[in-house]
């Protein structure tokens, strides 16, 4: 006996050898896959659900965003970053990050991100324990890191006392279903090598990723030279903090040396295009790097600098921008993009043992996207459909770990009606403040 079986579903496994099943079928138990194929018609389930020939994928990853910044969607844009953050953001922070402010922009983000078929996500931010409540009556997964920098945050006062949290909310959650602690420390121009050392002997001795902003502008790029004489990845390397467990969010701004280094230290990559144009910070050499054999992943970013949760659309345009820029239509084709939202995506986080493929004995993340509509007919090749057609809205059924947090649309485990009434009550408080 099944508890779920998904049936009658054209399936994109998105595994290595990117095999599909065109009246597929998966059947779940205990929170995973345990059979994925087709031809079979008879079942015995809790739940069969007749997917009326509609497209299959693994749960989407979103490698970098700040999921509590979704209350600050807008605020302050069309600005240089540095303004961005100095004048608008960072002040706002600093009066009304709390424990509350956290839950509550993590809850519309967690509503928005179940509505556009996002499984699990990779957030920096602060009270990263408020985020791990969300997650849990969310029923999503997330790789949790709290900035850590040379200043004092609403997190911490130092980064010693910012590492030490990091430690115990690492202890807390080491053996979470949902939750995957790492540490974060911000970025080399907001952390010393001291401060950077530390967060990686973290990573070695307690085995979580390492989460950092890397290259994201020109001016840190300068920043780094000026202070330490070598570009931002050089710089972290000659100091022994570059390795695999290191997913670097933005590198917009690597030299062909240091995407050389990249793929020999096995960095991985969060490509966060939408961002990187709205806040001007460049395009990042993505072709070169995968070509490189960089494994790269792409995140929205947060929405006060994206300005949505949609990774259908991000990958859309990182897609269309590289072609673009490289006057090359054949630079990351459909298929290459889906994977970096899923397998790649996976093995960015360091759980590719667990999800970003629909193969037996992984966890039951599953997205079904709604085909049967004008904007996605005919249907020639789901891949191309998906990311050149498609858009989060289309995402119809989303399954996390063996559970169902969206039918037919309508989202299972947050309160549509709730998360708007009180982003609207924060938006009140801070233009009133």
């Amino acid at each position: 006996m099944f508890d779920i079986v998904l049936k009658n579903g054209y399936i994109l496994t998105m595994d290595e050898n990117f095999t599909e099943y065109k009246n597929g079928y998966i059947a779940i138990k205990d929170g995973k896959i345990v059979e994925v194929g087709e031809g079979k018609e008879e079942f015995q389930a809790k739940e069969i659900i007749d997917l009326n020939s509609n497209v299959v994928i693994p749960g989407l990853i979103n490698t970098h965003t700040h999921a509590a910044m979704t209350l600050l969607r807008g605020y302050g844009s069309d600005n240089p970053l540095k303004v961005w953050l100095e004048q608008y953001i960072w002040p706002v922070e600093g009066k009304y990050v709390s424990y509350e402010f956290v839950k509550d922009g993590t809850d519309l983000a967690c509503y928005e991100m179940i509505r556009n078929g996002i499984t699990c996500f990779v957030d920096m931010y602060f009270y990263e324990n408020a985020v791990a409540d969300s997650i849990k009556e969310a029923g999503l997964k997330g790789v949790l890191t709290t900035g850590i920098l040379d200043f004092p945050t609403p997190g911490a006062k130092t980064p010693e006392e910012g590492i030490e949290k990091t430690k115990d909310f690492i202890n807390q959650y080491k053996n979470d279903n949902n939750i995957f602690p790492a540490i974060g420390p911000h970025a080399p121009y907001t952390c010393s090598p001291k401060t950077l050392i530390k967060a990686m002997e973290v990573a070695i001795d307690y085995n979580v990723l390492y989460h950092i902003h890397v290259a994201e502008t020109i001016t840190e790029v300068e920043d780094i030279k000026n202070r330490y004489g070598t570009t931002p990845v050089k710089h972290l390397n000659n100091i022994g903090v570059l390795n695999e467990r290191v997913l670097a969010a933005h590198m917009v701004h690597p030299t062909e040396e240091e995407i050389e280094l990249l793929a020999e230290k096995n960095v991985k990559i969060a490509h966060c295009p939408e961002s990187n144009l709205k806040l001007a910070s460049g395009i990042a050499p993505v072709p070169k790097m995968v070509e490189k054999g960089v494994t790269v992943s792409i995140g929205t970013d947060g929405t006060a600098s994206n300005d949505d949760l949609d990774l259908i659309a991000e990958a859309s345009t990182a897609a269309k921008l590289h072609k673009g820029y490289n006057l090359n239509p054949t630079v990351l084709p459909a298929k290459q993009v889906l994977a970096m939202i899923t397998r790649q995506a996976a093995k960015a986080i360091l759980k590719y043992d667990r999800m970003g493929s629909i193969e037996v004995g992984k966890d039951a993340d599953i997205v079904v996207i709604d085909v049967n509509q004008p904007h996605l007919q005919p249907l020639f090749d789901p891949y191309t459909q998906i990311i050149y057609s498609a858009k989060g809205s289309d995402v119809d059924t989303v399954i996390v770990n063996g559970k169902v947090v969206m039918k037919n649309k309508v989202v299972q485990t947050v309160d549509k009606d709730k998360v708007i009434y009180i982003a609207k009550k924060w938006r009140e408080k801070i233009l009133n403040a």
